[in-house]
């Protein structure tokens, strides 16, 4: 089965930064697109970033501009470079495919806490 591993929370500051990390098992990596979620306590699950195996991007009105999404597919791993933080970005984020959400998988997530 699929896995994913969510790394590089932390506690910041707003307006400091954090780089994400999600590394993938499974084969064909590189063929599939690659979303970061996040949830708030309370709140829904919501996308946050995608990026597709072509390496086109989409992000949530919330974060265009301060976030960026990447992939390094030869570490099957994606990446979200969180620029700009806000104390509503604060979630636990999450990453998954197809193959993981279409059977409600998920990873551990990493707590990003945007707190002065």
């Amino acid at each position: 089965q699929v896995q994913f591993v969510e790394s590089g929370g932390d506690l910041v500051q707003p307006g400091g930064s954090l780089r994400l990390s999600c590394r993938t098992s499974g084969r064909d990596f590189s063929a599939y697109t690659v979303t970061w979620y996040r949830q708030a306590p309370g709140n829904q699950r919501e996308v946050v970033a995608t990026i597709t195996s072509g390496g086109s991007t989409a992000y949530a009105d919330s974060v265009k501009g301060r976030f960026t999404i990447s992939r390094d597919n030869a570490k099957n791993t994606v990446y979200l470079r969180m620029n700009s933080l806000k104390p509503e970005d604060t979630a636990v984020y999450y990453c998954n495919t197809v193959l993981g959400w279409t059977k409600d998988y998920w990873g551990q997530g990493t707590q990003v806490t945007v707190s002065s």
